[in-house]
């Protein structure tokens, strides 16, 4: 079968099953909502046939276009119909979406997850393959060719899709670091709730040596709540004195913003603010 391009009904249109990318109800997805009920959709979506269906299709690239279409009331969008396993498109789909501005660590962990299986499938192997050197590659390295991460730090990100759903949000919203948080993914799923749940309790998120000890204990003895309580009791220089305001607060101002770009754009605000005090004060004494 050819590729080839056609309107389809948003009806027929399914989304990628388990696809790794969040599509979000969003002002950026308002505004691209804005946009297609304008000028229409511009960049046709990639789709291919569903098995053992008729007339019906599996989105490949356009996720977000689709959504904003239905906000925008249009029932059918420009696609390209493209003739692929469900194995080579999850492939494409992963690799269309990586070089994306804003990626959140989850999308990129169960992004290179998808792209490692889909080549596994395919029959990729790394006695294959050779570098320009000479030397062999691994699948892993292959999996992070598009975006430059090497096969221990696709390995690394693929780690976090061990996290329970809870913990794996606190990376997202940075406020646990990659790094503690591929320690965290070693622990099972019981000990991740345990501490999920002092995190909580207190307020609070281990440290990297904190991750590093958990890890640890839960390998060699296993880890009690009583064990993660009396480690997390433990005060870190990094959450002395801290004054904390929730992400979903300061979103409205940076809805794209990570936490150190929110943390950048609070205190610039705060400056800001402090020589507008200073201009007026000054103001008041002449």
């Amino acid at each position: 079968m050819k590729n080839t391009k056609k309107n389809i009904s948003i009806e027929k249109l399914h989304p990628f099953e388990n696809h790794p990318y969040k599509v979000q109800d969003n002002e950026e997805m308002d505004a691209l909502a804005e946009s297609i009920k304008a000028h229409g959709v511009v960049s046709p979506i990639i789709v291919r046939p569903l098995e053992n269906t008729t007339d019906e299709y599996e989105i490949i690239s356009g996720h977000r276009r689709v959504m904003a279409s239905r906000k925008a009331g249009i029932t059918e969008v420009p696609a390209l119909v493209v003739s692929l396993d469900r194995d080579a498109a999850a492939i494409v789909l992963v690799d269309s979406n990586l070089h994306r501005e804003h990626i959140l660590p989850s999308e990129k962990a169960f992004a290179y997850k998808m792209k490692l299986e889909a080549m596994k499938h395919q029959g990729w192997r790394s006695d294959l393959t050779s570098d320009q050197l000479g030397g062999k590659l691994e699948t892993a390295d292959l999996v992070g060719a598009e975006t430059g991460d090497s096969k221990n730090q696709v390995r690394r990100y693929i780690r976090l899709t061990n996290l329970i759903p809870e913990i794996l949000q606190y990376v997202d919203d940075g406020r646990i670091s990659f790094t503690p948080a591929v320690e965290l993914s070693y622990l099972n799923e019981q000990e991740q709730y345990d501490l999920l749940e002092q995190m909580e309790l207190n307020d609070c998120t281990p440290s990297l040596s904190q991750a590093c000890r958990f890890k640890k204990i839960s390998q060699e003895d296993g880890l009690t709540p009583e064990v993660i309580a009396a480690v997390m009791s433990e005060e870190k220089a990094n959450q002395r004195e801290m004054f904390k305001v929730p992400m979903e607060r300061i979103r409205q101002y940076v809805p794209n913003a990570n936490a150190k770009q929110a943390e950048d754009f609070v205190l610039k605000a705060c400056e800001h603010y402090r020589k507008f005090l200073i201009r007026q004060r000054n103001r008041d004494e002449r």
